[in-house]
């Protein structure tokens, strides 16, 4: 399953805790990248939130990668999760009449 996890801040970015955990941070992010639970990762172009995609089992397997994440466990973000699923509309174009 794929899950969108759209993050925001908890705290104010100027906390100076941010600085402290953000290579910490990295390298988590990073762990989950090559163990192949999530998939891309972006920064929103109007805020300076991160957006993930993870690949997981379900939505509570989403929140625990999530929690694991040291910016989160410090109480400075958070995520919400979205669950997706595959678009089935394709099949409406190429039906026989």
């Amino acid at each position: 399953m794929k899950v969108l996890a759209l993050g925001h801040d908890v705290v104010a970015q100027d906390d100076p805790r941010f600085a402290e955990l953000r290579p910490s941070e990295a390298r988590r992010i990073w762990e989950m990248y090559q163990a192949d639970v999530l998939r891309e990762v972006y920064f929103r172009a109007d805020s300076p939130n991160g957006v993930l995609l993870f690949e997981v089992p379900d939505v509570a397997a989403a929140r625990a990668a999530v929690d694991s994440l040291p910016l989160v466990a410090a109480g400075l973000i958070d995520f919400d999760l979205v669950p997706l699923r595959p678009y089935p509309g394709f099949a409406r174009l190429f039906r026989e009449p």
